[in-house]
């Protein structure tokens, strides 16, 4: 099973706010899981995916 990361690690990780990364999964633009309580969570892929796109700038 994917490592999934709190909003709060991930944004540490990517170097952006809680809530930039709320605003990109409304956008689309991020794929969250939810957890049973409702909770996002982000999986590693999406983080690797994140930092290689930065990485292309």
């Amino acid at each position: 099973m994917e490592k999934l990361y709190r909003l709060g690690e991930a944004a540490k990780i990517l170097g952006v706010s809680v809530s930039t990364l709320r605003r990109w999964d409304m956008e689309g633009r991020i794929r969250l899981v939810r957890t049973p309580g409702g909770q996002r969570r982000v999986p590693e892929s999406e983080i690797k995916r994140l930092l290689h796109l930065r990485e292309e700038k």
